[in-house]
């Protein structure tokens, strides 16, 4: 991840952690992953994790959303606003997906964490565990993952999701999604002038 030190992040081994309001957000993200993706990967996937139904929980689909007319011919994105996987669709989709050769799986969720976190975005070294702050269990999910702290993991603390502020998600998705953006206009070798996100 470059020999510098990053101003307001912690880095280790395994992973990056990032105040989600930073305005430099995903300039770390797309530094984190940069390192993370294998030579030789010619196409990515984003799992984007969550529900379109509960705030708290939907980080993966709004990054999605964000994500899913980017880059084509080297980015696949599941998991949207409009077609969330949650806990009863993922594990079917992801089964359902035939996955090209030589590809790395990014995996995007909400997650709950120490005091300290709440509010960070981090990039994970590994796959993510889905659903394990609710009591679900799934499979493990990606090579890596980008995971945004939303509230602090204590039992008394978790029907807030229903009710975390919004504003937080979405600042949390748009850093997350023009991270990966860079991170693949920079790995694929696309023009500097290419757009960061292409809404359509």
């Amino acid at each position: 991840m470059g020999g510098s030190s990053v101003s307001n992040s912690i880095r280790s081994r395994d992973n990056f952690v990032i105040p989600y309001n930073h305005k430099l957000a995903p300039l770390f993200i797309r530094q984190a992953l940069y390192d993370l993706i294998p030579e030789g990967t010619q196409h990515i996937y984003v799992i984007g994790i969550g529900s379109n139904r509960i705030n708290g929980d939907s980080l993966g689909p709004f990054a999605g959303t964000l994500l899913k007319n980017s880059y084509p011919d080297h980015l696949t994105v599941l998991g949207n606003l409009q077609s969330p996987l949650d806990a009863t669709t993922l594990v079917p989709e992801i089964s359902n997906c035939q996955f090209r050769k030589n590809s790395f799986v990014l995996a995007i969720d909400s997650v709950f964490g120490s005091e300290s976190m709440v509010n960070s975005i981090v990039v994970n070294n590994g796959p993510i565990l889905p659903g394990i702050g609710l009591g679900n269990s799934i499979p493990p999910i990606g090579d890596s993952s980008i995971t945004g702290v939303v509230l602090e993991n204590d039992p008394a603390l978790k029907e807030s999701l229903l009710c975390t502020d919004l504003n937080v998600i979405y600042t949390m998705a748009t850093s997350i999604a023009k991270g990966i953006s860079l991170t693949i206009r920079q790995y694929f070798k696309y023009p500097s002038d290419q757009p960061i996100l292409t809404f359509k």
